[in-house]
């Protein structure tokens, strides 16, 4: 018996488990595929390699001076090994070995719920193993991609983000469905590769996110060679001998040798006993602040599964909130369950900090002013600036391009929201969350003195576009 099991051994799961194992507790963490999960192999860490040589390259473009060193193209077989290299080639023992060093058992296998705090395990040769629960069990099963109903798409085999990310050779032709973080990553990486590029997105791009960052990021892919439909719908795919073939409504079509759907996730919670305790399989997991589920005093779910923020970085925030307030419970300790308490996940709601590695780059923390709106704030104030107006900018990158907005809740004179588009502004974003997090007053905010001539800048020309308050 474990004081506590945990369902998924990605990030998310190892962070659960490593929190309640520093707050006293026994942990058994169970995973039937790679100890760290899709992050570490199919997601955020192989994708952001794909990406990066692409972007330094350009950047270096972008330089006087550097940019006449430069005389050959992209080595894309030096690209995709440093990405290997990131995966470890899929292999997990480092991970694995981690999980030992830090008192957690690793148990290898497919986990299901079979009962109140208990797991049943089937290993790789169908032997099975029950563990059972003295206090907890956490779900952190994450999610897969979603597949549409588009006719013939399934039967097409198509990629998914798993199959872009760890492609063992570039095609010639990808046509990408989707028009969120996914599709315009991998839209980004593979026209840098010289695939020739079509993405078709139901509507615009990145459609979430301030209208300007998705407007920019479109400009860009159309600068690399990639064709962009915007407002198309994906009637049909077949896949023949030479690829696929994709129709869209208007009856263009398109042929390439593979097809990438982008179009969301859906939860990995089908086949996990979920039955077993009256909820229903293949849904998203409703919590509480402190992860856990309604009706239950020792069900937990983390990261993906409970659809309150789908990035890596937000689940293990949760992680953290969950092992430890799992451990709290156990030993009878206080919980703190007050918003920005110890033991919960209040940034889920307004406050999460989100990059999209397009070049340029997105990064936004909080609300955006349409969000803002529907979520009551009905006294707010839009501040824009461009980014390549600052003397940072212009020495980071001739001809700079990019766009910063900051929205300000003027009945509490606080930041709600912040994005920058433009390059490298991935390192301008902690700061907002800063702000964003610790509602920062924008009085104080003038006293934050960014150093000169860097990018930071941009926050006093926000400031300076705002106004300085009286008094």
């Amino acid at each position: 018996m474990y004081d506590l099991i945990v369902l998924g051994a990605g990030a998310v799961g190892e962070n659960v488990a490593d929190r309640a194992v520093q707050g006293g507790l026994t942990v058994a963490l169970v995973e039937h595929e790679l100890v760290g999960g899709e992050c570490s192999y199919w997601a955020c860490m192989p994708s952001k390699a794909l990406l990066r040589s692409g972007a330094v390259l350009r950047a270096v473009q972008h330089v006087p001076g550097a940019a006449e060193a430069v005389t050959g193209k992209l080595d894309v077989q030096a690209v995709l090994a440093r990405r290997n290299s990131f995966t470890h080639d899929w292999n997990d023992d480092s991970q694995a070995e981690w999980v030992a060093s830090a008192g957690i058992t690793l148990v290898r296998g497919f986990g299901r719920l079979t009962g109140t705090k208990e797991v049943t395990v089937t290993a790789s040769d169908r032997s099975e193993t029950v563990l059972t629960a003295q206090h907890a069990v956490a779900i952190a099963t994450g999610s897969d991609a979603f597949i549409p109903d588009i006719d013939g798409l399934r039967a097409a085999k198509p990629w998914t983000s798993r199959d872009a990310t760890s492609a063992r050779q570039t095609p010639d032709g990808l046509v990408i469905i989707g028009g969120g973080v996914v599709a315009t990553e991998m839209a980004t990486a593979y026209a840098g590769f010289d695939t020739t590029v079509t993405l078709i997105s139901r509507g615009g791009l990145l459609s979430g996110m301030e209208p300007f960052a998705g407007e920019m990021v479109t400009k860009a892919l159309r600068d690399l060679g990639a064709t962009v439909l915007l407002n198309t719908e994906t009637k049909r795919v077949q896949r023949n001998e030479n690829g696929v073939v994709v129709e869209t409504g208007d009856g263009s079509v398109i042929t390439a040798s593979e097809v990438l759907v982008a179009t969301g996730r859906t939860p990995r919670t089908q086949d996990i006993g979920l039955e077993t305790v009256g909820l229903t399989p293949g849904k998203w997991l409703e919590t509480d602040d402190t992860l856990l589920v309604p009706g239950f005093d020792w069900l937990y779910a983390v990261g993906d599964v409970n659809h309150r923020a789908l990035l890596t970085h937000q689940g293990k925030y949760q992680a953290r909130a969950a092992g430890d307030v799992i451990a709290a419970r156990a030993k009878g300790k206080p919980v703190s369950a007050d918003p920005w308490g110890t033991h919960v996940a209040t940034a889920d709601h307004e406050s999460v900090p989100q990059v999209t590695f397009t070049d340029p780059e997105v990064a936004s923390v909080g609300l955006t002013a349409d969000a803002a709106a529907k979520a009551g704030y009905n006294n707010i104030r839009v501040v824009d600036y461009e980014i390549g107006n600052v003397a940072g900018a212009s020495v980071h990158a001739d001809g700079y391009e990019g766009k910063a907005r900051m929205v300000v809740d003027e009945d509490r004179s606080v930041i709600l929201g912040v994005t920058f588009v433009g390059p490298d502004v991935s390192e301008l974003l902690q700061a907002a969350t800063f702000a964003v997090v610790g509602q920062v007053p924008i009085a104080r905010l003038w006293h934050a003195v960014p150093a000169y001539p860097t990018m930071n800048e941009i926050w006093l020309r926000l400031l300076e576009t705002y106004g300085r308050p009286r008094g």
